[in-house]
């Protein structure tokens, strides 16, 4: 069956020319850990385009395809639009149908379009956007024309610059280039005000253990039995589940399986997935404010 994105695109007409390479089940930012092998950057062949849809930012930007599909579960649109010099839109949590998707992480899993221009980008995500009866996390609001107003400029709108963004580990190219298009906003009539977001800093700590949490859920599934790779080599129950995910993960995912089964077990998930959950809503609470 299709997912959802797919049939909404189908009836709009798209032409289909494939599926691109990935991170394996997504779980990468460089397109290494795929089982068909490296993708490399179109810009450069020996530089990585990001990941985990670094195929499908590759495409786009090497002139394969007009547009591309993603998944963002924390980056995984946005940072290989980033490296190959395309636009990439994680939309936000409920706007697009996950019903399809292979699930990563499902409380920050969202589809999102890869496309040259920031006005295709609108287009697509007009097609895919909207509420799903197969998919309860949807929201049912209606889909506006993304489209109608990126001739409007900037004049009046309120921009926020966390200062938090600006720490050490930021390279200096890239905290230029986002200083750069602030000053452009300002030129342009926006209002750019500092902000904080004081939980910020615990943010990748709490998201290093909420994914490989639902990850280790979520890959459940994969025992041999009901989805995916089958041993040709078991002797027994206990082989089938143990050969076919031993066979059928590859290294990362395997990683973070281990990690997130950890997380969860008994005596550590009050300490570990509780704890990041609350981090989470302070991060949440932060933005809100």
């Amino acid at each position: 069956y299709d997912a959802t994105v797919i049939t909404r695109l189908k009836k709009a007409g798209a032409t289909f020319l494939g599926k691109t390479n990935m991170d394996d089940f997504a779980m990468g930012t460089s397109t290494e850990n795929s089982a068909y092998g490296p993708v490399k950057n179109p810009h450069d062949l020996t530089r990585t385009p990001g990941g985990s849809s670094g195929g499908s930012a590759a495409a786009v930007a090497a002139d394969l395809t007009v547009f591309a599909l993603g998944s963002d579960t924390g980056g995984s649109v946005r940072q290989p639009a980033s490296m190959c010099g395309v636009v990439g839109l994680k939309p936000t949590y409920g706007r697009v149908s996950r019903h399809g998707l292979i699930a990563m992480a499902s409380s920050f899993d969202q589809i999102g379009p890869l496309t040259k221009t920031v006005r295709d980008a609108a287009e697509v995500l007009k097609v895919i956007a909207g509420h799903d009866s197969l998919d309860a996390t949807t929201v049912d609001k209606p889909v506006p024309d993304f489209a109608k107003n990126l001739m409007k400029g900037v004049s009046g709108l309120r921009v926020g610059v966390p200062k938090e963004f600006f720490q050490a580990g930021l390279s200096p190219e890239v905290a230029d280039r986002v200083r750069a298009t602030i000053e452009l906003l300002k030129k342009e009539g926006a209002v750019v005000s500092e902000i904080s977001l004081p939980n910020f800093n615990h943010s990748l700590a709490a998201y290093y253990i909420l994914v490989p949490c639902e990850i280790s859920a979520n890959s459940a599934r994969y025992d041999g039995i009901r989805y995916g790779h089958v041993t040709a080599q078991a002797d027994s129950l206990l082989d089938v589940y143990m050969k076919s995910r031993d066979e059928g993960f590859g290294a990362e995912p395997k990683r973070r399986i281990m990690l997130g089964t950890y997380a969860l077990s008994a005596g550590y998930y009050d300490a570990y997935y509780v704890k990041a959950l609350k981090v989470r809503a302070l991060i949440r609470r932060d933005f809100d404010e």
